[in-house]
């Protein structure tokens, strides 16, 4: 999404607008601004009013009826998290001293009432599912976690097969001794000596690697060779990405708790049964995390609007981060809200509790998700 471009005027009554509806849930009039900005010389309600108007013409804020207030659009939101991150870009960084900062732009209070929540947790599997409890509980959405790939999906063997155009059954065996089977849709058409000699590649390369390694080497060589085995190396990359994409879209445990929260929020019946079906698919939730959440990433991510994924949830927000333990991936924690909510304060918080699993899980009990 292009920079949206504004001037510190437009800026100040924007953002006030948004704080305005985020309290009150009901438009905003250009009155409530300038009673909200009395003390600023020069915006009386009339040049508030064109303000509005100049920042409703540049898709930022919506009239719903001609006589009422305006609402902010998802794109004002997303300027509003923009210039949150901007100011406080430490504070949405995840992990010791920046897991820190962001704890001490949080309330004393609030953060005693985190850390309480955590009291007693002593196992990874612990400390996801009381995330989600408290991150529903602090932000009145949906908390969510997601655990990273378990640490038995340690390849074993690989086999494909052709099925049919386009369609390639591919049967991963763990050393755990799961077997996971999945059709995979192809960009492409694969030969069955090509399925054969990726296999073989696969197997005698990696044999004993776990999932999310594999996936990282495989993109490596891929760069790096780009002559002789880039043709291989192409097949072999687009295959294990697609296999282990579709075994992690059912494998990974998911924590949910909060729904009740949606439901209270959302007043449209039929949005709400879409988006109740939506949520109830575990796969699409996977799914959705695992598009917006990146292992690799820092930060807490913020996405306003998660239509792209799930039209059903146009109107909701997520913010997500990645939790580790011993500098690997735990998994990831996130909160799907109404975009009515205080932002600075939710990215302050995920960022905060996806920091807590390096302080309060064993340091060894890391060996068992490398």
């Amino acid at each position: 999404m292009p920079e949206v471009r504004i001037s510190p005027r437009e800026r100040l009554v924007l953002t006030k607008t948004i704080e305005l509806y985020i309290a009150t849930g009901e438009p905003v009039a250009s009155q409530a601004v300038a009673r909200a900005l009395e003390e600023n010389p020069g915006l009386s309600s009339a040049t508030i009013r064109n303000v509005m108007a100049a920042l409703s013409d540049a898709g930022l804020l919506e009239q719903p009826h001609t006589s009422a207030g305006r609402v902010p659009t998802a794109a004002a939101f997303r300027y509003h998290v923009a210039q949150i991150t901007r100011n406080d870009a430490p504070l949405t960084r995840v992990g010791d001293a920046a897991q820190n900062a962001a704890g001490s732009q949080l309330s004393a209070e609030r953060r005693g009432q985190i850390e309480e929540s955590f009291s007693g947790v002593s196992t990874s599997h612990e400390y996801l599912e009381r995330t989600a409890q408290v991150l529903a509980l602090l932000s009145s959405g949906l908390g969510v976690a997601l655990a990273r790939a378990s640490a038995t999906d340690v390849l074993e063997h690989i086999h494909f097969a052709r099925l049919a155009t386009g369609r390639v059954l591919a049967v991963l065996v763990t050393q755990a001794g799961a077997v996971q089977d999945r059709v995979l849709a192809m960009d492409r058409e694969l030969s069955h000596a090509e399925l054969e000699t990726a296999a073989r590649y696969l197997n005698e390369n990696f044999r004993g690697w776990a999932v999310e390694r594999i996936r990282a080497e495989v993109t490596r060589r891929v760069e790096q060779d780009r002559a002789e085995y880039h043709q291989l190396l192409r097949s072999v990359e687009e295959l294990w990405r697609k296999s282990a994409a579709a075994a992690n879209a059912t494998g990974p445990a998911l924590f949910v708790d909060g729904m009740a929260n949606l439901i209270a929020a959302e007043a449209d019946r039929e949005r709400l049964r879409q988006m109740l079906m939506a949520l109830e698919a575990k796969q699409r939730l996977v799914e959705l995390l695992t598009a917006y959440v990146q292992g690799q990433q820092h930060e807490v991510r913020v996405v306003v609007g998660l239509d792209e994924q799930l039209p059903a949830m146009q109107d909701l927000v997520l913010f997500g981060a990645p939790a580790r333990l011993g500098g690997s991936r735990l998994g990831t924690v996130a909160v799907i809200a109404p975009t009515r909510i205080q932002y600075q304060e939710m990215i302050q918080a995920v960022g905060y509790i996806a920091g807590l699993s390096e302080r309060i899980l064993e340091i060894p009990s890391a060996k068992g998700v490398q």
